[in-house]
């Protein structure tokens, strides 16, 4: 039976509130900026500064100081105050999100997790992508300007690919590890009912057990 579901999605295509009412649907607990929040607990920071690396990689510049820094004499010095990076919360990442998968009934967005819980046969993963046009849409509904939407739904979705790459040495998205890819522009109430039936359907099949996403690229 499936206890955790991972939301990966497009930017802009409604992602975020696709997820949270499958949460509430399911009565389960939804780890979105709940993850942020912990995070930032954890590591004893702003939560502004674990925003600034979700789901991008550090700066070219900052990464070739790091590895500049790791090399000298100082390192121990500099490297313990240096601000908050992704490095770090992805390092975090990965033990929280073994922990919320061992309490379940969770619904988890983005931050790695279904490459973090590829191997976790509890976990039913899910993409979410629309046309472009209906991501500029939905981000002018939620009142950002014409322009911000139009660059927006391409830089995002660039720094969440090259995220992947980096991290988990993947394509982004790795059709392979999903349980199902839906267009969010059938709507949110029919996107939601059709993860939640393929959920369920997947529950009652014997074939379910021959899904095994450990044959994907392990993560570095």
């Amino acid at each position: 039976m499936f206890r955790i579901v991972t939301i990966e999605r497009e930017y802009g295509c409604g992602g975020g509130a696709i997820a949270a009412q499958l949460a509430r649907n399911l009565g389960w607990n939804l780890w979105d900026k709940r993850l942020t929040e912990e995070i930032a607990q954890l590591a004893h920071v702003d939560p502004s500064a674990v925003m600034r690396c979700d789901e991008r990689r550090d700066s070219r510049l900052y990464r070739l100081a790091k590895t500049f820094w790791r090399g000298s004499y100082e390192s121990s010095t500099q490297l313990s105050n240096q601000t908050f990076d992704t490095d770090r919360m992805m390092s975090m990442m990965e033990d929280i999100t073994a922990r919320i998968a061992a309490e379940g009934n969770a619904v988890i967005v983005g931050r790695g997790a279904p490459y973090f819980l590829r191997q976790n046969p509890s976990a039913f993963h899910v993409f979410l992508y629309a046309p472009r046009a209906e991501k500029v849409r939905r981000l002018l509904e939620d009142g950002a300007k014409q322009s911000d939407a139009e660059e927006l739904v391409d830089e995002v979705d660039r720094e969440r690919r090259a995220f992947v790459k980096h991290y988990f040495d993947s394509d982004w998205p790795t059709r392979s590890l999903y349980h199902v890819m839906v267009n969010t522009a059938m709507g949110n109430g029919t996107v939601i009912e059709t993860i939640t039936h393929v959920m369920r359907l997947a529950e009652s099949s014997p074939k379910a057990t021959d899904y095994d996403p450990s044959k994907l690229s392990a993560a570095r």
